[in-house]
């Protein structure tokens, strides 16, 4: 029986490389595509060396429709993830045009091409900033999307309506939007993990450069938010934890277990930690102490937001596994490789 093949768009990057390694170890093949803007060859190759895996590489953007389509006349793949897309909140504030081109475009790319070579299932990496900032928590499925608080978190809701209307629109094609709350760690083996270029966007990178000495000193933005200890709340999942839930995403549409043909699932713990608790959290763990301080609000950011991953654990089958200390000693143990 020939073995199901997944387009991993986006695939040298933190999330999709983690991604490609449990594809794999679940006996899935891979094809990775990325244009390496924001990602490096390192990812690729730790992953063949965790898989064992010659993984195939197309270094591609997937912006450009017609270098893009040869990938499609190249390989025999039925399902796409689609993680090709800039990520920093703070950023897009500042550059949405980029964001809107770039986010937008590729994906539209993989939705035409998948209609033109007849592929059928694509998995969409969503984000729980399409919630905004919710009147209540935990959030679930049905939590009304509010105006989004940053052009990145626009670009998210609007490629979920674009899959959700080219689904309604084209037989064949199936999708399952996957709403992650805030991913950190790395993988087990500290081959691969979060890999910023420059100054890091998000958080925990710059704990760990800055208890690396790389930083000099961490912000925490905002400690004046109706939260216990005034900073933001948010629901942080390991990311080994959120590749597995792509895997059985797929997995879900290649054996026709999806009733219907448009879905949503919320990917987080349903914890919600705040950005202090974190910060302490990663100093008693790993015996240091980080030089941080109190900085203003950050445009963009919300309050507090943490998933009601019930869902995902009925309909799924997935469930949020490793423990917070373990994501947090993981983090380091990948810096000291860097």
């Amino acid at each position: 029986m020939k073995k199901e093949c997944v387009l991993v768009a986006g695939g040298a990057g933190y999330i999709g490389s983690h991604t490609t390694v449990e594809l794999i170890e679940a006996g899935f093949d891979v094809v990775i595509v990325d244009n390496l803007s924001n990602s490096e060859m390192r990812a690729v190759e730790g992953v063949r060396k965790i898989t064992g895996v010659d993984v195939p590489f197309e270094q591609v953007d997937c912006c450009d429709i017609d270098a893009f389509r040869k990938v499609f006349e190249k390989y025999d793949f039925d399902s796409v993830i689609h993680f090709a897309a800039s990520k920093a909140v703070g950023e897009s504030v500042h550059e949405p045009m980029m964001y809107y081109r770039n986010n937008l475009t590729s994906f539209m790319n993989v939705i035409d091409l998948m209609r033109e070579f007849g592929r059928h299932n694509v998995v969409f990496s969503s984000s729980c900033t399409v919630y905004g900032e919710p009147d209540k928590q935990p959030v679930t499925e049905q939590t009304p999307r509010k105006p989004a608080t940053s052009p990145y978190g626009n670009t998210k809701q609007m490629s979920e309506d674009i899959l959700r209307d080219s689904i309604a629109a084209y037989d064949g094609l199936n999708g399952i939007a996957l709403r992650y709350f805030n991913p950190i760690g790395a993988h087990p083996t500290a081959l691969i993990g979060e890999l910023p270029r420059g100054v890091p966007q998000n958080l925990v990178p710059y704990i760990t450069q800055t208890a690396a000495g790389i930083r000099e000193c961490l912000s925490v933005f905002g400690d004046d938010y109706p939260t216990p200890d005034g900073s933001c709340i948010r629901d942080y999942i390991d990311v080994t934890d959120l590749a597995k839930a792509h895997v059985v995403a797929i997995r879900r549409m290649v054996e026709h277990k999806n009733k219907e043909r448009y879905e949503v699932f919320n990917v987080g713990t349903g914890r919600g930690v705040s950005v202090l608790e974190l910060v302490k959290g990663f100093e008693r763990v790993n015996g240091l102490k980080l030089n941080y301080k109190i900085a203003p609000r950050r445009e963009g950011d919300i309050i507090a937001i943490w998933a009601d991953p019930t869902l995902a654990n009925e309909k799924l089958g997935w469930h949020a596994e490793r423990s917070l200390d373990e994501t947090l000693a993981s983090v380091w143990k990948w810096q000291q490789t860097l």
